[in-house]
């Protein structure tokens, strides 16, 4: 049996009925907890004005601890993380009241106001915070909070004073390695460095791994006898495995746990070059990683930051020596107006309508999904068995888990045109979902002829 096609109508009602109600109450949540927000502000700005008049040497902050404490009790929780909200509270109620004002009114949750406030955090100007803030409202009324912060971000960059060039001139002193001890003879090993060696390196983690699965895969399959069942949970696997014995079995690693193996291995036993030239360092890279450009970044007209898969903005130089010169890389140049694919060029052999797609959708469609379209399949929106055509407009990027959901349930999915998916639910509901607009900058339009 198929996931609800034999539910009858009763139970696709009763199915709204819950859908309906479970909005309202997430909105009424938002609510309360934009007032509990309120509440903390008032909490933490008491404490400032009771410092004040006392005089207090120490900038107020045992007065705070001392408010902390006095909610702490109350509430049976911890002082200290009362003392963590009320800072986190006054923030978003005093520099961005706006967004606490839509919480408040049910329009957005407190994923969506944490995920606007965290990109514009560095905005300064007054000004500037509520044009971003309301900018992003109107975004989050109809995307997922993983959606909301790509967005954030891209938007953020735009009231930015200071050019992304000089900002990353000096985030680039604070790159650094360190490890934390965990639990169970475990640590963590975190790294901070420029954004697109970053995810150049782990990129090519990715690909390391997965070639190992695959390859695993392929002895696995010539081992194993006809009927027998191989884990489908098998991320990787380990090439030398069953050699001395002529055989090979499957690896139970994950593709996370090899990406670890692989990433130690190669700081162990690999030999560094550790010079920190960028020219030298991009061009070691061999992960496949999509660098969105304005093509009036690349001319010099505009400093719109490039970005790193649809998400993460780089500097321009790193972005012009990419577009220019680096393997391995996607080059996806957009129209300055209206934000149109001008060209989407890769080194690497590839089908030109999974570039364009790729292009085009960034990210599986089902709506709330942030799942990257370079892990997605590429699904018929009309099954081809039924007569869909293998054509861009009947194509989409889908994660495994929706593609499963769209063959496997009652949802249903339509092309409406210019990359626009409809998507139906089993109760009737309908989600519009367009592709993401590409990295771009709006040219001011020339000033008409004065005849």
């Amino acid at each position: 049996m198929t996931a609800l096609r034999d539910a009858s109508a009763e139970q696709i009602g009763a199915l709204d009925a819950v859908t309906a109600t479970l909005v309202e109450v997430e909105r009424t949540i938002g609510s309360l907890q934009a007032a509990r927000d309120g509440l903390l502000a008032v909490g933490a700005r008491l404490a400032i004005d009771i410092a004040r008049t006392d005089e207090a040497r120490d900038g107020g902050d045992m007065t705070t601890r001392a408010v902390a404490s006095e909610f702490g009790a109350a509430l049976h929780m911890s002082d200290r993380t009362i003392e963590r909200r009320m800072a986190e509270a006054d923030l978003v109620v005093t520099l961005f009241p706006r967004l606490w004002q839509a919480q408040g009114a049910g329009i957005l949750s407190a994923a969506h106001v944490r995920s606007i406030v965290d990109a514009g955090l560095h905005l300064s100007d007054d000004a500037d915070r509520d044009a971003y803030a309301g900018e992003m409202i109107e975004v989050a009324r109809t995307e997922s909070p993983n959606r909301v912060a790509r967005r954030a971000r891209r938007t953020a960059e735009r009231y930015q004073r200071r050019t992304i060039e000089e900002r990353h001139r000096d985030a680039r002193a604070q790159r650094a390695v360190w490890v934390k001890d965990r639990t169970d003879g475990m640590a963590e090993l975190g790294l901070l460095g420029p954004a697109v060696l970053v995810h150049g390196a782990f990129a090519r983690l990715t690909d390391m791994a997965k070639s190992l699965s695959d390859e695993g895969e392929h002895h696995a399959t010539a081992v194993v006898p006809h009927g027998a069942a191989v884990h489908e949970d098998a991320e990787a696997a380990d090439s030398s495995s069953g050699a001395a014995s002529g055989g090979s079995t499957p690896d139970a690693r994950t593709l996370a746990e090899t990406r670890c193996d692989l990433a130690l291995d190669l700081l162990l036993s690999g030999t560094p070059v550790g010079h920190d030239s960028p020219t030298r360092m991009l061009s070691t890279i061999r992960g496949s990683v999509s660098v969105t450009v304005p093509a009036l970044t690349l001319f010099g007209e505009t400093d719109t930051p490039a970005e790193i898969n649809d998400r993460t903005p780089i500097d321009t130089s790193t972005a012009k020596h990419l577009a220019g010169t680096a393997s391995g890389w996607d080059r996806i140049l957009t129209h300055p107006v209206t934000g149109a694919l001008l060209a989407v060029d890769r080194y690497r052999p590839s089908a030109e309508m999974k570039r364009h797609l790729l292009a085009r959708d960034q990210r599986c469609r089902f709506p709330t999904c942030g799942q990257p379209a370079r892990d997605c399949d590429l699904d018929h929106t009309r099954d081809h068995a039924l007569g869909g055509e293998t054509a861009v407009d009947n194509l989409a990027t889908l994660c495994r888990r929706h593609h499963s959901l769209k063959h496997h349930t009652p949802w249903h999915v339509e092309h409406l045109g210019a990359g626009v998916l409809a998507w139906t639910s089993p109760a009737g509901r309908t989600y519009l979902d367009a592709p993401p607009a590409p990295n771009t900058v709006t040219a001011r339009e020339p000033a008409p002829p004065p005849f």
